[in-house]
């Protein structure tokens, strides 16, 4: 059995980004990652906007829910190869220390919860968004790293992150 990496998308609320990301990620390339998503303060559930654009693609939309990153800090908790931060806020020295000493990464996308605005405007902020993370997802998977990963051999390089998303 092939060993898959473990990726833990981070995002202050876990509700939306890191949700998609999470989402995006196990069914992109979900036979050679495993995807995890978390925040600092959970939202009570998924933003019925990430679930409106996840829907029509997804296929286990019931395996989404927002999380505390305490979850993955304990010595039970699943050793990350990469944790990526999809927040500011979650970012760098504000993370806790993750088993494992997983890589770190920040992907920067605007926050469509972040402010007070029309819902349709924050539906299309919610589209752009959502592309946004697509591209970025499809660009990582397909990183020379884990090039080997597709024919059954993993690599034994240290994860590494695409750019800073636009």
């Amino acid at each position: 059995m092939t060993r898959k990496y473990k990726v833990l998308f981070l995002c202050r609320e876990n509700s939306a980004r890191s949700i998609i990301a999470e989402a995006l990620l196990r069914e992109l390339a979900g036979h050679r990652f495993e995807a995890f998503s978390a925040g600092p303060e959970p939202a009570a559930r998924v933003h019925p906007i990430a679930v409106a654009q996840l829907r029509p693609g997804i296929s286990d939309l019931g395996a989404l829910s927002p999380k505390s990153w305490l979850e993955f800090t304990g010595e039970w908790a699943p050793r990350m190869d990469l944790v990526i931060a999809l927040d500011e806020s979650v970012a760098g020295h504000h993370a806790p220390l993750f088993p494992g000493e997983p890589s770190l990464c920040h992907w920067t996308f605007a926050d469509p919860l972040a402010d007070e605005m029309p819902e349709p405007e924050r539906v299309r902020l919610f589209e752009k968004v959502f592309w946004q993370i697509v591209r970025q997802i499809s660009t990582f998977i397909e990183l020379p790293q884990y090039a080997a990963m597709r024919e059954g051999v993993v690599s034994v390089e240290s994860p590494a992150c695409v750019g800073d998303a636009v």
